[in-house]
């Protein structure tokens, strides 16, 4: 999934991030809005992982949900 389709499908995928990363707050969640650089920064600080650690983290998600996205859009 590339950060485009993140940030239009925030909505219907926000509840997926919750369930990865359940230390983010509802807050942390819609205040990110799609933002990747956000949800890093956010992984960063609530679960205490480098920048790069953060961002392989969420690259492999968005990699992994990005196909079942991009199928239903489709």
């Amino acid at each position: 999934m590339n950060r485009d389709i993140l940030k239009g499908q925030w909505t219907q995928i926000k509840g997926k991030v919750r369930e990865q990363w359940g230390k983010l707050t509802n807050d942390d969640i819609d205040q990110m809005q799609g933002n990747v650089e956000q949800l890093v920064g956010k992984i960063q600080e609530r679960y205490g992982r480098s920048r790069e650690q953060a961002e392989q983290e969420v690259n492999r998600w968005l990699d992994e949900h990005g196909r079942e996205y991009e199928r239903k859009a489709s």
